[in-house]
């Protein structure tokens, strides 16, 4: 996630600054440094972001659904055992394109590519 697509999700979240560092539990320094790009965003307010805007839309299919995952992969699956299938791209561990990421890093950069994840942004 770069400044600009904080920005962004920032807007379409229809939040001030202000706001948007109360829901994230940071300073309002901190906001201005993230969207200036002085600043590199965290991984757990990237995640946060995530999962905020991906409440506003609550009709999404589970993702073992929307991704045809076969019975021997979802029994390997965090989002599967807890029956998660609508924030797989927020559980370590998933098994979405067929293997574990090491890092948050690599697990959202394949998640931004995935439907589950982009019908929510």
């Amino acid at each position: 996630m770069d400044a600009q697509e904080f920005a962004e999700i920032r807007k379409k979240l229809n939040k001030t600054q202000k706001e948007m560092a109360l829901l994230l539990g940071v300073s309002v320094k901190a906001i201005h440094s993230y969207e200036q790009g002085w600043r590199s965003i965290p991984d757990h307010v990237k995640r946060q972001i995530y999962f905020l805007i991906s409440k506003r839309e609550d009709n999404a299919k589970e993702c073992w659904t929307v991704l045809s995952c076969p019975d021997e992969r979802k029994e390997k699956c965090p989002a599967f055992e807890f029956n998660a299938g609508k924030l797989c791209w927020f559980i370590n561990g998933t098994l979405c394109d067929g293997q574990v990421h090491k890092t948050w890093d690599e697990k959202i950069k394949s998640c931004r590519h995935c439907d589950m994840l982009q019908d929510n942004l």
